[in-house]
């Protein structure tokens, strides 16, 4: 049916922001530039345009129609960006699956998104008896690991060379995209509905102030079911890049790939940070080709970023802020604000200013607009707005409102437009009437020599209803103390801020799949004889 404009909205040439258009343009603008590094396998971006097309033709054969779900439970490696365009050319819908989840975890992300198709690796093949018995929905395994095919499931590449390339289904704008499961860690897994729109613009963004372009070498070492790594991906098609890959994070393979694959750019966690800083074999040389470092998903630590800046010191570092719900890119933190000991140090506590097209603000318990340096919650707005929560009308009248998302993070504005993140809301300590937010303690702790890792949280008190307890992990043949932490937070942080107890851990944090502390797994030992987390 013709629209106002006269044409048609089911015309190809008025559908904009496809994801696809990506490889469309890769293919025609740099069809002999490599696209895909992993390993021993190279592919051009003529050729990926091809196998994309291909896989689609074999997920059609399979009976996939449009909106139809495709699942993926895999490391990282070039089949899993090839199973992003392949599936969003086929017409159907991504559902990136959390690798640190339980086998009972995926399975209610499976369930819950009625997904139809799953592509799995040698990692997780093992999963899939269980996933086939208890998902009725699924019709076929697509297996992309690199040895002999287990029985019951389809060859990846056997797939692609059966199958005859088909055409573009030119989904986009706010036709849904993927399902991005998230807040696994306070209960049952919420499916974030995100459009081609907003993953388009997002990769966009991120292309820019990253400034990746058709010579850049964009390594993968995030995991990639997360969207911070799918962003990044995003950037480096939208720009014709070149993706290289790391099955997971780990210090050595990614120092290894950097220098083998000349990689200049990579987005790592604050946590991934520190551990290549720590490594052994970690020397200035052996990054001497990176160019910008993205961070972001959990607050860095003073201590960690200065040092990364003072051993990094060729390297243009951004941090972004942002969530899933806004595909997921909020506010961005450019090189030129990263800058110790000078007037503008503080703006190095700030998450940045609002990403270009998105609107920040803070409103209060009460709805009304924060004033300028008065905490709220932030609540964002962009092109990237999530269109919902799968089969959750009330959460998601609750988080969306005329786009504008509720991020449920404690933040303020400064007079110059800086956004600052206190905390996550629930994170928030509240100790003899004052609330203390625990990121600004742990920024504090990170900065005494010889913590390699700190998470902050209240604990009860029967004094104060909660106390402010610190959990470290010292660097390796460090020996410290509660009482000379105390004392060091004691000269930098208001009194009722600084930790009454302090423990000491030798094994890891607990981390999710993302790289974000687990602050639930630390508090639980405290309250669990409790009717509730908090006092």
């Amino acid at each position: 049916m013709p629209d106002a404009n006269g044409g048609s909205q089911d015309d190809p040439a008025r559908r904009f922001m496809n994801l696809t258009q990506m490889v469309h343009w890769g293919a025609a603008a740099n069809p002999n530039s490599i696209a895909t590094k992993f390993q021993s396998r190279s592919v051009t971006w003529s050729s990926m345009k091809d196998r994309v097309a291909r896989l689609a033709g074999g997920l059609r054969k399979l009976g996939l129609g449009v909106g139809d779900r495709v699942a993926i439970l895999s490391l990282n490696g070039d089949r899993y960006t090839d199973y992003y365009f392949a599936t969003w050319w086929a017409g159907g819908v991504v559902v990136p699956l959390n690798t640190r989840w339980t086998v009972s975890e995926n399975i209610y992300s499976l369930k819950d998104s009625g997904a139809r198709v799953l592509f799995v690796d040698d990692t997780f093949a093992g999963m899939t008896p269980e996933f086939l018995e208890q998902v009725p929905a699924l019709v076929a395994i697509i297996y992309t690991g690199e040895g002999a095919c287990p029985d019951g499931m389809l060859n990846y590449e056997i797939l692609l060379r059966d199958s005859e390339p088909v055409e573009d289904s030119m989904r986009c704008e706010d036709d849904l995209a993927g399902l991005f499961y998230t807040g696994g860690t306070t209960g049952f897994p919420k499916g974030v509905m995100l459009g081609h729109r907003g993953l388009w613009f997002n990769g966009l963004i991120v292309s820019k102030a990253c400034e990746i372009d058709t010579r850049s070498v964009v390594l993968h070492a995030a995991p990639m079911f997360h969207l911070a790594d799918g962003c990044l991906g995003l950037a480096t098609s939208i720009s014709g890049g070149r993706h290289v890959y790391v099955p997971s994070f780990e210090p050595e393979a990614v120092l290894k790939t950097i220098e083998e694959e000349q990689v200049t750019h990579l987005l790592l966690v604050p946590t991934m940070i520190g551990m290549l800083l720590q490594h052994p074999s970690f020397s200035t040389d052996r990054v001497s080709t990176v160019k910008t470092i993205l961070y972001g998903a959990s607050p860095m630590p003073a201590g960690v970023l200065r040092l990364a800046m003072e051993r990094m010191p060729h390297v243009r570092f951004v941090q972004a802020y942002g969530q899933t719900e806004m595909s997921p890119v909020v506010s961005l933190l450019p090189p030129e604000d990263h800058v110790f000991d000078t007037d503008a140090s503080h703006r190095l506590a700030s998450a940045g200013k609002a990403a270009i097209g998105c609107e920040v603000k803070i409103l209060l318990e009460n709805g009304a607009e924060a004033s300028v340096g008065e905490v709220g919650e932030i609540v964002a707005r962009s092109p990237g707005s999530m269109l919902g929560y799968w089969n959750l009308p009330d959460q998601t009248e609750a988080a969306l409102k005329n786009g504008w998302v509720r991020t449920g993070d404690g933040g303020y504005l400064d007079k110059d437009g800086y956004l600052y993140i206190v905390d996550r809301m629930k994170d928030m300590i509240v100790t003899g009437g004052e609330n203390v937010f625990s990121a600004e303690v742990e920024s504090t702790i990170s900065t005494v020599p010889g913590v390699a890792a700190v998470a902050v949280i209240g604990i009860p008190s029967a004094r104060w209803g909660e106390a402010v307890h610190a959990v470290i992990v010292p660097q390796p043949g460090e020996s410290l103390s509660e009482d000379e932490i105390i004392q060091y937070c004691k000269a930098r942080i208001a009194n009722y801020k600084v930790p009454r107890s302090v423990e000491f851990r030798s094994d890891p944090l607990p981390l999710s799949g993302a790289g974000k502390v687990l602050k639930r797994e630390l508090r639980k030992p405290f309250w669990e004889a409790m009717d509730k987390s908090v006092s």
